[in-house]
């Protein structure tokens, strides 16, 4: 299972309707605190994080993450605006595993999703 953890409606149809067309099951959290809960039912082969999102605090999300034995080893994918290095900067510093513009994520989003069937 994928966890997809963001609020913006426009990335969220774009990763259901490509999952759908993959035959992958993502489970969305709208808030860190249902992230959390996500995690808390079981390890994600992969999250996926909008780093521009302040209400799901995606680094918070990650930094816990990885101080975390049961969830440090999962790959984490984390998409941005180009223009923002301090945002692309502080991810990476966080652990956030990879970090893509949001136009390259969009591009790379059925690869990174069949990642989960071959691994990361």
């Amino acid at each position: 299972m994928i966890l997809a953890i963001l609020d913006d409606l426009m990335f969220t149809s774009k990763i259901k309707t490509a999952a759908s067309q993959l035959g992958v099951p993502v489970t969305f959290a709208r808030s860190a605190d249902a992230a959390r809960g996500e995690m808390q039912k079981g390890a994600p082969s992969l999250v996926i994080l909008d780093l521009n999102s302040a209400r799901t605090d995606p680094l918070g999300i990650v930094r816990a993450m990885k101080a975390n034995a049961e969830l440090a080893s999962i790959p984490t994918v984390g998409f941005v605006s180009h223009v923002q290095i301090d945002v692309i900067n502080a991810a990476r510093q966080a652990g956030v595993d990879e970090v893509l513009a949001r136009s390259a994520f969009t591009a790379q989003l059925a690869d990174i999703l069949r990642r989960t069937e071959r691994g990361p």
